[in-house]
């Protein structure tokens, strides 16, 4: 297989990680990962070059876009999609213990969630708070 096409793999990998974690991090790096793939096209047996392309593009979109962002986040009248999830009802797909999170379904998305009760599967819950990657919840009888 062709070193650019490993890249572009990547990329793809990438861009479709960046679609389930909404983070945007990992679209830089799956930017970073096409613009390696075009050096790789043009210089196929520089390695070195490759990463060097790719990790620098990925440290400028990181450096010169977070301001921007950061920025745009503090904006008034910016509300994140995923903040609005607190305080909605969902239902545990799989179990949590305080000390293995679970899998809750609230609307029409799944997410990772934690709870410092134990909750069993098909029970109600409300999410009390939002993490970077998971929901906090508590049952709805409480």
């Amino acid at each position: 297989m062709q070193p650019w096409t490993i890249w572009l793999v990547v990329a793809g990998v990438l861009f479709i990680l960046e679609m389930v974690t909404l983070t945007f991090y990992l679209l830089w790096f799956g930017i970073g990962a096409v613009v390696a793939a075009i050096v790789a096209w043009l210089y196929p047996d520089s390695f070195a070059a490759q990463m060097a392309v790719g990790g620098l593009v990925v440290l400028l979109l990181t450096v010169y876009t977070k301001p921007i962002t950061r920025r745009f986040r503090q904006s008034k009248g910016f509300k994140d999609a995923v903040d609005e999830l607190v305080g909605k009802e969902g239902v545990v797909l799989e179990p949590i213990s305080d000390d293995k999170p679970g899998i809750v379904k609230v609307g029409s998305e799944t997410w990772s969630a934690v709870s410092d009760q134990s909750l069993e599967k098909g029970e109600i819950v409300v999410v009390v708070r939002r993490g970077s990657a998971f929901l906090e919840v508590i049952s709805k009888q409480k």
